[in-house]
């Protein structure tokens, strides 16, 4: 089977997203413990001692052609989070950007923007996506508001959508950028990532 989209490296000036790998846990883990993330009950993102397991989750998922995740480094090349291309559908040319997670020293920087502009450019312009989506969490209002200033439009909301670790059901709220507004969407994050700070 011909895997869509195959593993790169996209690089940046704040950012550099590289494929996941096994030997970047500990630096994942330093990461995650950086606001102590796992702890945000409308989120699903590791523990320090889950950490390997949840690499080698997603190496699987790649593995079977569903999922094609990044570890995220900064500028100094210190590792920052993950992101990951997931339910992806290469017969429609679909794909999500999702499950991301920053370590907080890098929120609020312009990391996260320059990952959503690598990824935004390599799913429109080198695999000719016809759309990209996100999903997140109804209460995540932090996700929602980053989503929402990439450009992406809400589809709607998925209401009791899927049942969370501590039991609660989640309404997933669903937005995409389609291939005829990229170009907006990409001027758009070019000038936020370019005006002074």
């Amino acid at each position: 089977m011909t895997s869509w989209p195959t593993p790169i490296t996209l690089c940046g000036e704040h950012a550099r997203l590289e494929p996941l790998a096994r030997e970047h846990a500990d630096g994942l883990i330093d990461a995650v413990r950086d606001g102590e993330l796992w702890k945000l009950w409308y989120t699903a993102i590791p523990e320090p001692d889950r950490m390997a397991h949840e690499i080698d989750r997603r190496l699987a998922l790649q593995a079977a052609g569903a999922m094609l995740p990044f570890t995220a480094r900064d500028a100094d090349g210190r590792i920052a989070g993950m992101t990951t291309y997931m339910n992806i559908d290469a017969a429609n040319r679909r794909l999500e950007i999702g499950s991301t997670w920053y370590a907080r020293r890098v929120q609020r920087t312009p990391l996260n923007t320059e990952c959503k502009l690598m990824l935004l450019t390599h799913a429109f312009e080198a695999l000719a996506c016809i759309a990209v989506e996100f999903r997140t969490h109804f209460f995540n209002q932090q996700s929602r508001r980053g989503i929402e200033r990439l450009g992406a439009k809400l589809d709607g909301i998925l209401r009791n959508h899927q049942r969370a670790t501590n039991g609660t059901l989640r309404d997933t709220c669903v937005y995409s950028i389609t291939a005829d507004e990229w170009p907006t969407v990409k001027a758009h994050l070019r000038f936020q990532l370019d005006k002074p700070r």
